[in-house]
């Protein structure tokens, strides 16, 4: 496999050959003495026993972890028992129940790598079963599990986010992806960052599942494809037909109990797989992590200044002192130029993985030349969607 050097790459870089290579590793459980067993290059470890290595030696304990997720490892995991209180999670499987019925037809049921409107999906479910059953909230988020993962990636400081997906008997595969940040956009935007970009982007956030019931093999458990994450042109990659078809062909599934957590780099190509049974509502807690450092130095009220700047740049435009460069230039300093965090019931995916930017939002206007109290009304309905 050649090493890549160049500063940018683009799609048309990508070979096959170099990700089928990588893929073809076998994992050396040797290196990871704290983990119960290997199946199908995936590490699983017991609740019970990474409990035991974090009270002998927690820095080795998280190093290992770390090592598992990182570009020398597997790049996944799983903890069996991570959770063993059943009526807790029979609890928030109730709850889930309760926010569905609620959201009935007042959302839009936009999904990422999915048919819209496929599974039941709760968007920031973390927020809505707190407000909801502080209690049991409280009881389910307080597992060491969870802290000792997210630590041994992200350092201290992670910020928790939570999505409910619930795949019904006869739910549909999603597509083959990587996840947030980069895996949300475009192969042309990709290719615009550099490949040291690349490498970050999967230190930025860390993927989780919380099996909230039985997911034998024919109910669709994660496909995943170890060692994928190593490839640092899989965020252009995914969408290639044959990488799907190599994924297709090379993926691995693991059946999960009730209670059992699977934790992977965000980089590592998988997909909800389909639940083929008649009977099993397949429920699963899915948690983007995301490390501290995410924000900015200063909180900048980019609406305001949309509001302020959007006369005098119409005005420029449409004298044509400016060219489109310049334009987007600008409004990189007016404007909130990334699509997250947002409020996804409102603000869903349409057609993209990503909804509409401010930036985008902005630009878009001036282009069409929409007066500005037309632009303030529209601004002001963007950020009613986009506030929490």
């Amino acid at each position: 496999m050649k090493s890549i050097n160049a500063i940018f790459a683009s799609s048309d870089e990508i070979e096959l050959s170099d990700l089928a290579q990588l893929c073809q590793q076998t994992l050396n459980l040797d290196h990871y003495p704290t983990a119960n067993q290997c199946q199908q290059n995936v590490l699983i470890y017991q609740a019970q026993d990474l409990m035991n290595a974090m009270k002998r030696d927690p820095r080795a304990t998280l190093s290992e972890l770390h090592q598992a997720l990182s570009t020398s490892g597997p790049g996944v995991l799983v903890i069996k028992q991570a959770q063993p209180n059943m009526a807790l999670l029979d609890r928030h499987n109730t709850l889930y129940e309760a926010i569905l019925q609620q959201e009935a037809g007042s959302t839009q049921g936009g999904d990422h790598f999915a048919k819209q409107g496929a599974n039941g999906r709760i968007w920031n479910a973390l927020q809505k079963v707190a407000l909801a059953d502080p209690n049991a909230f409280l009881h389910y988020y307080k597992n060491p599990m969870l802290s000792w993962v997210a630590e041994a990636w992200l350092g201290p400081n992670w910020q928790m986010t939570s999505q409910v997906n619930i795949v019904r008997p006869g739910g549909q595969a999603q597509q083959p992806h990587r996840d947030y940040h980069l895996g949300f956009q475009s192969d042309e935007t990709c290719s615009r960052y550099p490949i040291s970009l690349h490498r970050l982007s999967s230190s930025l956030t860390l993927q989780g599942a919380l099996a909230h019931s039985d997911m034998p093999l024919n109910s669709g458990p994660t496909q995943l494809l170890p060692f994928s994450h190593q490839y640092e042109l899989g965020y252009m990659a995914w969408r290639k037909p044959e990488v799907k078809q190599y994924f297709a062909e090379h993926h691995v599934q693991l059946p999960l109990e009730k209670g059992d957590a699977l934790f992977f780099n965000p980089a590592l190509l998988h997909a909800a797989g389909q639940n083929r049974t008649s009977d099993l509502h397949r429920i699963g807690n899915l948690l983007q992590i995301s490390a501290s450092f995410g924000k900015t130095m200063e909180a900048i009220d980019h609406q305001t200044m949309c509001s302020y700047l959007y006369t005098a740049t119409l005005k420029a435009w449409q004298q044509n002192a400016l060219d489109e460069q310049e334009l987007n230039t600008l409004v990189n300093s007016i404007a909130d130029s990334y699509a997250f965090p947002t409020n996804l019931d409102l603000d869903t995916p349409q057609g993209e993985t990503a909804p509409s930017t401010q930036a985008q939002h902005f630009v878009q206007h001036i282009k069409d030349l929409v007066s500005p109290e037309e632009y303030q009304h529209s601004l002001a309905r963007l950020c009613q969607k986009r506030c929490p």
